[in-house]
């Protein structure tokens, strides 16, 4: 499981390093992609797979279903950690995250997120009073 935050610089070529705690979980080669909210989505070849069958179930006839499935995988590429633990991302999709300096890597459970600091920062506490309602809504005992 993906967990915990991690601030992190990417360099004027894209590189960012990927923290050692979550090397193992991802493996030797693994997929990052377009995130909903402007961030990158990085999983594990198995679970991004895992992802791909089922969007594969949706009726292509459906239109929100082609264009997800068209944002979720054009902006798909498989990357490996450099000797330095790094990750090349793609000028798209620093682009679509847009991506700086200052970077936050967060653990969400089945998956990595890549931020701009102060886009995570913003979008953090834009949610933070709502998160009791959130939680509750979720969390709510079906009876």
């Amino acid at each position: 499981m993906f967990m915990g935050e991690f601030h992190h610089n990417i360099d004027e070529k894209g590189r960012i390093a990927i923290p050692s705690k979550y090397r193992e979980l991802l493996g030797s080669t693994f997929v990052i992609t377009r995130g909903i909210e402007h961030c990158i989505y990085v999983y594990p070849t198995d679970t991004f797979n895992h992802i791909v069958t089922k969007l594969e179930s949706l009726p292509f006839t459906k239109k929100d279903a082609r264009a997800f499935m068209r944002f979720f995988m054009s902006g798909a590429t498989a990357v490996e950690l450099d000797k330095q633990g790094r990750i090349n991302i793609p000028s798209p999709l620093t682009n679509y995250a847009n991506l700086s300096k200052k970077c936050v890597i967060a653990g969400t459970g089945d998956r990595l997120e890549i931020w701009n600091e102060d886009d995570f920062n913003l979008f953090m506490s834009s949610c933070n009073d709502e998160m009791s309602d959130i939680a509750e809504g979720l969390f709510e005992e079906k009876i």
